[in-house]
């Protein structure tokens, strides 16, 4: 991504770990999407969500358990919200709820 794709709806197959989102905010996309990873220790896996809300960047993860981690298309397909930043939340971003439906709406809204 370079910064020219600011407003888009970055999806990842990544952790949401610090790294991940320092990637994200280069770009400041409308929307990015990362998988939970299992959260892991001190929040790890889902930590960049909190760095990309101090920027006003909205975030969420997908759980491992719903996508596979490292693929973009099942973090799409199969993907349920299990975590998500006050920013996302703003978006419409809903828990517990499959991705997909949620970024075609995004999408629409947003175009």
């Amino acid at each position: 991504m370079q910064p020219a794709d600011a407003g888009c709806i970055a999806l990842s197959g990544s952790h949401g770990g610090l790294s991940s989102a320092r990637y994200a905010l280069a770009v400041r996309p409308l929307l990015s999407v990362f998988n939970d990873a299992g959260i892991g220790l001190d929040d790890a896996g889902i930590a960049g969500l909190a760095l990309l809300q101090s920027h006003g960047l909205a975030a969420c993860a997908v759980s491992h358990t719903s996508a596979r981690i490292g693929q973009a298309a099942s973090t799409l397909n199969d993907g349920v919200v299990s975590c998500a930043n006050d920013a996302a939340l703003a978006l419409g971003i809903r828990l517990q709820q499959p991705l997909q439906p949620q970024i075609d709406h995004l999408s629409r809204r947003h175009t």
